[in-house]
């Protein structure tokens, strides 16, 4: 049995109780012995109001996973840090880019491990698409990633706050994906962004982009869509098409699927923070985050209805 790392969750929610609970449960390596939120309550570990109580109160914690909304992400982080704790941070990373650099310098110099996690990199069908595009020739990739904001983000005011990243939160996923599977950078050229006129970030997007060979790369984000979502990107390639659909849960490559084995996604996020753990290693990919900041400051704003819940 693997050396157990005692771990405190922060923000006690919908993604916290539906993923990492069973994840942590799950894996050999981490112990649940603490938990922070506002409102919330778990059974069978301590409970505390805030991150800095947790702090306070367990002194031989070694791990934090937060999981609260990004525009308070920084100030948790570090404190976790700077009280030598590791540290994971639930997607996005942050509510800005330079914000996550710094929680990295922190985690160097505490001797620290920090993972930025990406959980829809871990769906089961994303390394099986990026070793098949290593070394093709990419001729054009198109992503569709929409959703009902109703259904996944009920009462979600945060979300559309600065920092919230509103469309963004499900697109970056997509992003994700993207920057793991398709074998060169690629860059934004121009942002269309939807905005209603009662909220402040997206509920629609869409973004072309393209890469030093000038590959277009489309990707259209919208939460205005229908009761079954379309998260679904397609690669284009001198070799044929490879298509993932629901998230990275399928492949298809030329129509024919391919077997790629079951999800486990949150579970494999949890192995490879105690990977890093274990190893003194930081995994901090900065990407997806990056392009959602540049779609921010090159797209064109339009101002549509108003969203009302």
């Amino acid at each position: 049995m693997p050396k157990q790392i005692s771990v405190g969750l922060v923000g006690v929610g919908k993604i916290a109780r539906d993923q990492h609970f069973p994840a942590i449960a799950g894996n050999d390596g981490f112990k649940l012995v603490a938990c922070a939120s506002r409102n919330a309550r778990v059974d069978g570990v301590r409970n505390y109001k805030t991150v800095q109580d947790l702090l306070a109160a367990e002194p031989e914690l070694e791990a934090v996973s937060l999981c609260a909304t990004p525009q308070v992400r920084f100030e948790q982080a570090r404190a976790a840090l700077v009280a030598g704790k590791h540290v994971m941070l639930e997607k996005p990373p942050g509510a800005s880019v330079v914000e996550v650099k710094l929680l990295a310098e922190l985690a160097r110099e505490h001797g620290r491990s920090l993972f930025a996690s990406w959980h829809s990199r871990y769906a089961p069908a994303v390394e099986t698409a990026r070793a098949w595009l290593a070394g093709r020739q990419i001729k054009a990739v198109t992503v569709l990633w929409k959703e009902d904001v109703r259904k996944w983000h009920p009462n979600q005011d945060w979300i559309w706050q600065p920092g919230g990243l509103g469309v963004f939160d499900p697109g970056i996923n997509a992003l994700s994906i993207m920057t793991r599977i398709l074998p060169r950078a690629f860059f934004l050229k121009s942002a269309e962004l939807w905005v209603p006129s009662n909220r402040q970030t997206p509920i629609a997007a869409n973004l072309d982009f393209t890469d030093d060979r000038d590959t277009p790369v489309r990707a259209e984000f919208d939460w205005r869509h229908g009761p079954e979502e379309l998260w679904q990107i397609e690669v284009m390639t001198s070799d044929g098409v490879l298509r993932l659909s629901q998230g990275g849960k399928q492949l298809h490559i030329d129509g024919a699927a391919v077997d790629i084995g079951p999800e486990r996604e949150y579970p494999g996020l949890y192995e490879r923070f105690y990977e890093l753990i274990t190893s003194g290693q930081s995994d901090v990919d900065l990407r997806p985050l990056e392009h959602v900041a540049d779609a921010l400051l090159l797209g064109h704003r339009h101002a549509v209805d108003p969203f009302i819940e």
